[in-house]
């Protein structure tokens, strides 16, 4: 098979549980080929970059085999190659007045203030 459409393969591949919402995130915009927005019956070719925007993240995916049904996880993780990179590593900051613990309560007078410094609202 030399090509197939981008809603179907990234159907076929796993990255959205459903056609449906493979075609409803070519509609929105969410699925660029080689940097073009691709509409939903567009043709996915081997050597292809397919980026897919996902719960507001972007993964960047090289097409190296072409899949238009729905396939084991094994396979589907074989058809392309990740290029996304890897998410930024957040610093482990001490909690502070600005995190607190879900569940906590209301704010003490002594922590409003502390917030209403951090904002700048003195």
């Amino acid at each position: 098979m030399a090509s197939a459409r981008v809603d179907a393969w990234i159907w076929a591949v796993r990255i959205y549980k459903s056609r449906t919402q493979a075609t409803a995130a070519c509609r929105a915009g969410h699925v660029r080929i080689n940097g073009e927005h691709a509409k939903a019956a567009t043709p996915v070719h081997v050597g292809d970059r397919v980026t897919v925007r996902k719960s507001g993240l972007d993964r960047s995916l090289e097409v190296t085999h072409v899949l238009s049904k729905r396939v084991g996880a094994d396979i589907a993780a074989s058809a392309y190659i990740d290029h996304t990179p890897p998410p930024a590593v957040r610093e482990a900051a001490a909690p502070s007045v600005a995190q607190r613990a879900r569940g906590a309560g209301r704010p003490t007078k002594r922590e409003r203030r502390q917030l209403d410094r951090l904002r700048g609202r003195e």
